[in-house]
């Protein structure tokens, strides 16, 4: 699959406000390690190749194992991740896929057990920007490097 354009060389204001967007989400209150596994879900759920392999990557760095990685994608029916966690992931997909659940209420007051007012806010904010960033690569057929 080849890539349609270079959308950091087509629209570099457009890309500077996403590239801010994502350093905002980066120093908010989710820790780096979470971050890594909401984007990576999301990726996985928006079928975009080149941000779940970039955050895969990325979570390796940050210490994260094999065996949790490839078990996101099936991540209800494990037991590597913590409430913390699987809260997040559920909030994520509800999220990403808005237009199929918008966002039940049972899965509002799980993530509420694990998450404050404010890192509720920036939780969606990781997730909003992932999904932007996957809409971007997908459309743009944006695919990882070998």
């Amino acid at each position: 699959m080849s890539s349609r354009l270079d959308y950091y060389s087509a629209s570099p204001k457009a890309m500077k406000a996403m590239i801010a967007m994502e350093a905002l989400t980066s120093n908010l209150s989710i820790e780096p390690a979470l971050l890594h596994l909401i984007k990576i879900r999301a990726s996985q759920l928006n079928g975009c190749a080149f941000c779940t392999d970039m955050h895969s990557v990325d979570a390796r760095r940050l210490g994260e194992t094999d065996r949790r990685l490839y078990s996101i994608v099936v991540w209800r029916d494990s037991g590597f991740f913590n409430p913390r966690e699987r809260a997040a992931l559920a909030w994520t997909e509800a999220v990403t896929l808005l237009s199929e659940s918008h966002v039940p209420d049972d899965v509002y007051a799980v993530a509420r057990e694990q998450f404050n007012e404010s890192e509720m806010v920036d939780l969606t904010i990781a997730v909003t920007t992932i999904n932007s960033w996957n809409r971007l690569a997908v459309s743009f057929r944006q695919s990882p490097s070998s």
